[in-house]
């Protein structure tokens, strides 16, 4: 009554290959997301051992370059941030450190090595490069902005002087063409 099964119509129904075949498949796809969560979290466990060897080389960079930005992100690749374009991300085989570089001509691979003393070399020659490339920045003669603003101004000027004389050009191309049409009109034809 009011619709339930009798005890004796709530039997199962045997399991078909079908659905014996899908409950393996769930069960292996299971198995295979554990072993990509293991993969990651090892992945993740070797760059914060290199990000741990990198501490000395970063307390040595002065506090006022803000250049770099170091930190793990943890991502769908788990990458070890240096500064915005540089990066280390482990390799295919997920024991190989690649310290690549984006550029302009796409990703740049800087340093590949299983070893971390030897990415740690690669990172502090990348580090002295941007230094260095920093201080030449910042030791130009002239104030920030100035030797822009100084080089604008001589081309607004150069800009300048040409305009003038080809205003003044015109001006006297105009004056010699109405000077002429004026002497045609007073003079009598005879």
């Amino acid at each position: 009554m009011w619709g339930r099964k009798k005890a004796d119509d709530q039997r199962p129904e045997p399991p078909t290959e079908l659905k014996a075949a899908v409950r393996e498949a769930r069960i292996e796809a299971a198995e295979r997301s554990g072993v990509v969560v293991d993969l990651r979290d090892a992945e993740l466990a070797r760059l914060e051992l290199l990000n741990d060897a990198l501490d000395p080389l970063f307390r040595d960079i002065p506090n006022d370059v803000d250049l770099f930005d170091r930190g793990v992100s943890q991502g769908d690749v788990p990458r070890l941030w240096v500064d915005v374009i540089a990066h280390v991300e482990m390799g295919r085989d997920k024991r190989q450190y690649r310290f690549v570089q984006d550029t302009r001509y796409g990703r740049a691979v800087l340093a590949e090595s299983h070893e971390i003393p030897e990415i740690v070399r690669a990172i502090t020659r990348y580090v002295a490069r941007r230094l260095v490339e920093r201080d030449r920045a910042l030791a130009d003669d002239t104030p920030f902005g100035q030797a822009t603003a100084q080089k604008m101004l001589t081309h607004e000027q150069r800009r300048g002087r040409l305009r003038a004389v080809r205003t003044f050009i015109y001006g006297v191309v105009l004056t010699l063409a109405a000077l002429f049409a004026l002497a045609m009109l007073n003079n009598p034809s005879p």
